[in-house]
């Protein structure tokens, strides 16, 4: 799915929300119900932007927002549910333990998480990574894959 083998991860160079949005239309082709996909990446690097790609890809028709306050949102009128979190306002695992986050993550859908890195010890073992980071130029986004 990504261009480059860069050890055990594959890097990814993305230039705006066309080449963020054409990643995540083919990624979405890939998903499984099961499959939980981890974004880790500052502010701005492009989570929720990939997320409304993928969920595009997913046939989603709802509007994509971002769970920031409420942590999950649902969406069902896809190929399959799409289970989107933003774990930023989470203290720690044991508090997205404690709102049910883990039951999603082996739920039917296909389940992305942003700020995947607060509550990485709840994550399956097979959960495909997306670290994401600026590159040189303003539109650059580097994409570290683990898929």
């Amino acid at each position: 799915m990504c261009d480059t083998e860069t050890g055990k991860m594959r890097e990814l160079v993305l230039h705006g929300e066309k080449e963020t949005e054409d990643f995540g239309l083919r990624l979405a082709e890939s998903l499984l119900p099961g499959d939980v996909l981890a974004l880790i990446g500052d502010l701005g690097t492009g989570k929720t932007t990939l997320t409304k790609a993928i969920a595009k890809g997913l046939g989603v028709t709802e509007t994509i927002t971002s769970p920031t306050f409420t942590i999950v949102n649902e969406y069902h009128s896809g190929r399959i549910p799409l289970y989107h979190f933003d774990a930023y306002r989470l203290a720690d695992e044991d508090e997205a333990f404690s709102r049910g986050v883990e039951e999603y993550l082996y739920a039917d859908g296909v389940a992305v998480i942003e700020w995947a890195d607060i509550i990485a010890g709840l994550l399956p073992d097979d959960t495909k990574y997306i670290f994401m980071s600026y590159g040189e130029q303003e539109d650059e986004r580097i994409y570290k894959c683990s898929f």
